[in-house]
């Protein structure tokens, strides 16, 4: 279950006089209460990353010149950006290949990468088609709502 069906349920709710609704898919369950929190609990195996500390942290005193870098150089390229806050991993786990690479030619839909909040692995696809240009996060790295991911060049 990704966190677009998450808002489509939340949004049908919204119009019905249910106070409550749970769905269970792929080993997510989701509880959703109408003026209450909304509870997601995983039975998915725990995927063990690197210790934070391991992580190599992007440096914060970046030049203006340098931050510009990551805006698309034509107008044509697409940014795939973070629907959630959490922590970006390039691959399924540790000791699998990345999803994709720079470069790599992928389809809409196709999984590009993890973005992990509060130990639900939430996989980011890609919302067209086209060619890798550029991975605009290093792995492991924390990400913010909106934050530009992926540029794509539509093929």
């Amino acid at each position: 279950m990704n966190l677009k069906e998450i808002k489509e349920l939340i949004e049908m709710l919204k119009g019905t006089d249910i106070s409550e609704l749970e769905v269970e898919r792929a080993g997510v369950k989701v509880r959703l209460r109408k003026g209450s929190d909304t509870t997601i609990q995983s039975s998915l195996p725990r995927m063990e990353y690197p210790h934070p500390h391991l992580i190599s942290v992007p440096r914060t005193d970046v030049p203006a010149a340098t931050a510009k870098q990551a805006e698309p150089a034509s107008s044509n390229q697409i940014k795939i950006t973070s629907p959630i806050v959490g922590t970006f991993y390039r691959a399924p786990a540790p000791d699998k290949p990345p999803y994709v690479q720079a470069g790599d030619v992928v389809k809409a839909g196709q999984v590009l990468c993890i973005v992990e909040a509060m130990k639900l692995m939430n996989e980011i696809e890609s919302e067209a088609s086209g060619k890798i240009v550029k991975i605009l996060v290093e792995n492991g790295q924390p990400v913010e709502y909106g934050q530009p991911l992926f540029v794509i060049e539509p093929v």
